[in-house]
């Protein structure tokens, strides 16, 4: 158990939900910050405050680390982006490889304002649920631009905080895992049932996966990797 103290960048999705039980299984206290930027999908915030209250369920001990929860309005975001994930576009590709759900900026504005509220509040470290293995393509979530910017901020606010990416060469299988790793089954099945993940906001039916349409990049991600979860889970019981 580390003294450090953690501000967890939580969205009320299944990365960011995961990565909070493994801050809370690590560090002595942790806060938390959702951010507000005008998103396609913001029932994300309207199912933290359970999230959270839940997780204080799991144990004495997660109670007593878990602090404060910061919400932050970055809505400018949307004002100077154009995206399917900050408009009622038709989520597709476009001509420079990247899919039209990359909200340019978006982790780097995440990081810096966080890095922020934790020097205020005297955290050591921040931790995001950004990965590399299983993606969208997003240079925003890349290992490099991650330690670059750690460089960066620390340079510029003349401190030594440490950025975790706990998910950064997981793929949604092995997430799935980490979370019971964490916080058993019922840390898993609150990802199922209480998380939001998918793209269009969509929660109408829950799949074995959770909710969502089934048919968005987010949820294809997470009902594939869920899938490929619980099928090893199922050998090794048979086994």
């Amino acid at each position: 158990m580390s003294a450090k103290g953690a501000l967890v960048l939580f969205s009320g999705g299944q990365d960011s939900t995961t990565c909070l039980a493994w801050a809370l299984s690590r560090y002595a206290r942790v806060e938390t910050a959702g951010f507000d930027y005008g998103q396609r999908h913001a029932i994300e915030l309207a199912v933290r405050p359970a999230i959270l209250q839940q997780l204080r369920g799991f144990s004495a001990e997660w109670d007593a680390r878990l602090g404060d929860d910061h919400m932050l309005d970055l809505s400018l975001i949307a004002q100077i982006s154009d995206t399917a994930l900050t408009s009622q576009t038709a989520i597709a590709m476009q001509e420079n490889g990247l899919p039209n759900t990359f909200v340019p900026g978006r982790n780097l504005l995440f990081l810096t304002v966080a890095a922020t509220l934790a020097y205020r509040r005297g955290l050591d470290v921040l931790v995001g649920g950004m990965c590399e293995t299983d993606f969208s393509g997003y240079p925003d979530c890349r290992d490099d631009t991650i330690k670059a910017l750690q460089v960066a901020l620390n340079l510029g606010m003349a401190t030594r905080l440490t950025l975790e990416t706990p998910l950064m060469w997981l793929d949604k299988a092995d997430t799935w895992r980490l979370a019971r790793e964490v916080g058993g089954t019922a840390l898993v099945d609150l990802i199922r049932r209480d998380t939001h993940t998918c793209y269009l906001g969509e929660r109408g039916a829950l799949h074995d996966w959770g909710y969502g349409c089934g048919e968005c990049p987010a949820c294809a991600l997470r009902a594939r990797g869920y899938r490929q979860f619980a099928a090893a889970e199922k050998r090794l019981i048979q086994a």
